[in-house]
């Protein structure tokens, strides 16, 4: 924290650091005759009526009134990695979003309005990379009417935790009644350790035939699906055959330095037999073959297996990113 030549701690941020990363200690008002203080680091998102708010790196939104405020100041806006390839927000954005293309998309200025029958949020969703080119409001109109023409609800998939993410917007759109359904985030990695593995019986395709979809956790899928899954600069898709279904599947999409690995699924009988590092392996070597050198998944937030396998794989967490769900008003013309 920020402490004067004097030793005393010193407020140095103010309204006009709003969209900063800053990092601020308050005093806990517990009750109790003890003074204890916590400390809190993200991007300031506003500074209002006598309360700051903060978002911190997962997204979690932090009220700290003014007057429990004991010391703040501006920080770097990303901390150093600690492993893994170096990336920006706006590149790993674009290489994830190629990965998993909708069967339709339309731009509104920079945001890139995405629909796929509505098969996963990714592809159904808004991606604001910039400026929509209209008031925040008129652009959130329009999202909402471009979704509700095609029977869809409305999406928009933002980011928090890196430099140049939309910690702003998430304020603006909870502030605006949309809901955050889903939080996950997106890890990164060298791709040459993850390839270090055993990789017998897989088999590598690519097509997602019916064997691999006899194990993907969506089931009846629909043609609409297949284009999502199979879209992608290059495309493969690994089984490891079982007796009835496949004992293991993945799916790994290839794109310049990049390799994004999903659909990493395990029969629950074949578990704890190393067959999610044996897919993934068996698809890296594909990857580093093509010329990939890097890694990228995404895991959800409470899945403690699939941590646990990435972060022993040499992966780490890169940016939170969130689906908001339009607000739900009965009757509200789109």
């Amino acid at each position: 924290m920020e402490i004067s030549a004097a030793g005393r701690l010193v407020v140095r941020i103010s309204a006009a650091d709003v969209g900063k990363r800053v990092s601020v200690r308050r005093l806990d008002e517990t009750g109790g005759t003890q003074q204890n203080f916590t400390d809190t680091v993200g991007v300031l998102t506003s500074w209002d009526d006598g309360v700051l708010m903060i978002t911190r790196r997962d997204g979690e939104r932090v009220r700290i009134p003014e007057s429990a405020l004991v010391a703040g100041k501006v920080v770097p806006a990303e901390p150093a990695r600690r492993r893994g390839p170096a990336a920006s927000y706006e590149e790993l954005a674009r290489i994830t979003a190629r990965g998993w293309r909708p069967v339709e998309s339309e731009r509104l200025g920079e945001w890139e309005l995405r629909a796929a029958s509505g098969f996963t949020r990714r592809a159904n969703s808004v991606l604001p990379l910039g400026d929509p080119g209209l008031p925040l409001d008129e652009a959130l109109s329009a999202v909402r009417r471009w979704y509700g023409d095609r029977g869809l609800p409305a999406y928009i998939q933002t980011a928090t935790g890196a430099a140049g993410t939309q910690e702003a917007l998430c304020a603006e759109l909870e502030a605006r009644g949309w809901t955050r359904e889903v939080t996950a985030e997106l890890w990164i990695g060298a791709l040459a350790p993850v390839a270090d593995r055993e990789t017998s019986g897989v088999v590598l395709s690519r097509d997602a035939d019916a064997d691999w979809l006899a194990r993907y956790q969506r089931k009846g899928v629909s043609e609409v699906a297949l284009r999502v899954l199979s879209s992608g600069p290059s495309v493969w898709f690994a089984t490891v055959p079982g007796e009835d279904a496949p004992a293991a599947i993945g799916r790994c999409v290839v794109d310049g330095r990049w390799a994004g690995f999903a659909a990493v699924e395990v029969d629950p009988s074949q578990r704890r037999r190393g067959l999610a590092s044996t897919v993934m392996a068996a698809l890296a070597r594909r990857a580093l073959d093509e010329g990939a050198s890097a890694a990228w998944l995404q895991v959800e937030s409470d899945n403690a297996g699939a941590r646990a396998l990435y972060d022993g794989m040499g992966f780490a967490a890169h940016h939170a990113y969130h689906h908001y769900r339009e607000p739900d008003v009965s009757g509200e013309a789109r």
